[in-house]
């Protein structure tokens, strides 16, 4: 079975419910499509209002703080995702590195640290787990802090020689010990734990909080092979058709664990054509990829918007040229979707109460796209606490047709 790209862009837009905005109060239902990263963080809140007909800034608010229906903390590739509590499971317990080398390959560089001390990346895990419930009981505290006070519980049940070696300087970060950097490795793994979570932010900085004493229970806990399986159903729901190799850069972990986790689906799916070679779709989503209608409308999405996490870029942005100024090693730009098609970047800036939004559109745009883009770019004022946005069009991009 042939699938195009035309096809492949409405199916992926359709599963991250950008082809049209889900009803009101439908937060959790976009969340849980694959998660929702909040880096830079507010940019969880402009993801869910690209998804969400009549979202709110205090939505998000009241589903972290009040309901606590929706939970915060280090997933995919170690980046800070938010999804639904009920869900918790698939997004931390699926993702779990099954052994030493898949853990290795999960908290990448550290590898040297271990030797070097002379220590096992899984038993460093297991110390640091235990020291850092101990720690934060009854606590929020930052990562700097949490760093701090969990390698020195960890020192305590280290060697003589280990010890030496962990209470070392850093090659990683000046003013930290290398048993400190270590376990600020670990915490990624930790995460996946289900072990702590992020706090409300208080003064812009980030904290963290036991997961249990934050939620008054445990996450609830699922077998990790069905966490597994059922995170590659949700990715290949978004981003199919895919490849375990695809899902495994997605996902952060070792292509050796992405194709385990595959193999928990492989009676679920269907080989197709697609971009030249074979890739995969969940088998009941098949019938419905050839039919789906047109995507409508703009959406202005953050720079690390989970869409914009597909590992085939050149199916959402052909011109490679284009790829390292969207997709950048920092300061990635917002991306500008016009229907299915890849439309251009924009940035923000803010003055007093007034948004400015820069938009570079990579080619000519009718008048009622260009309108569109000015209703969303004011939407997204009250984001920012601005009473007002107006978007400044680079004049070389810009060009209109009618």
């Amino acid at each position: 079975m042939p699938v195009t790209r035309a096809q492949a862009l409405a199916f992926r837009l359709s599963g991250h419910n950008l082809a049209r905005r889900l009803p009101p109060g439908s937060l959790l239902a976009a969340a849980g499509a694959c998660g929702i990263q909040d880096s830079p963080p507010g940019s969880a809140a402009l993801s869910l209002h690209a998804r969400v007909a009549g979202f709110s800034p205090d939505d998000l608010d009241r589903a972290l703080r009040v309901d606590k229906t929706l939970v915060q903390t280090m997933s995919l590739r170690g980046a800070p995702y938010m999804f639904p509590v009920e869900d918790a499971a698939v997004f931390t317990t699926g993702l779990l590195p099954d052994d030493e080398k898949a853990l290795r390959h999960f908290i990448q560089g550290v590898k040297p640290a271990l030797e070097h001390i002379g220590i096992g990346a899984a038993e460093v895990a297991d110390l640091t787990a235990a020291a850092l419930c101990e720690v934060l009981d009854g606590r929020e505290l930052t990562k700097d802090q949490m760093g701090a006070e969990v390698a020195g519980k960890v020192l305590e049940r280290l060697s003589p020689p280990q010890r030496q070696a962990w209470q070392e300087e850093s090659w990683y970060a000046k003013g930290q010990s290398l048993g400190e950097s270590v376990v600020r490795f670990a915490f990624y793994a930790i995460a996946l734990r289900g072990t702590f979570c992020y706090a409300p932010r208080h003064d812009n900085e980030a904290t963290f909080i036991r997961t249990d004493q934050w939620l008054g229970a445990p996450l609830p806990g699922v077998d990790s092979g069905r966490a597994a399986a059922e995170l590659v159903r949700r990715y290949l729901h978004c981003y199919g058709p895919s490849t375990a190799k695809d899902y495994a850069g997605w996902a952060g972990i070792s292509p050796a664990q992405a194709a385990r986790a595959w193999g928990h689906v492989k009676d679920e799916l269907a080989e197709v054509k697609f971009e030249g070679g074979r890739a995969w779709l969940l088998r009941d989503d098949c019938a419905g990829i050839a039919g789906l209608p047109e995507p409508e409308g703009v959406r202005l999405l953050p720079p690390h918007d989970p869409y914009l996490q597909m590992r085939d870029r050149t199916t959402l942005v052909p011109d490679k040229a284009l790829h390292k100024h969207i997709w950048r090693a920092t300061g990635n730009p917002g991306v500008v979707l016009a229907g299915r098609q890849f439309a251009g970047t924009w940035r923000s800036r803010k003055k007093g109460k007034l948004l400015t939004l820069a938009v570079e559109l990579s080619g000519p745009v009718s008048r009622v796209t260009r309108e569109e883009i000015e209703k969303e770019a004011a939407l997204l004022a009250r984001y920012k606490k601005c009473d007002g946005a107006v978007v400044e069009w680079a004049a070389w991009r810009a060009s209109i047709s009618e």
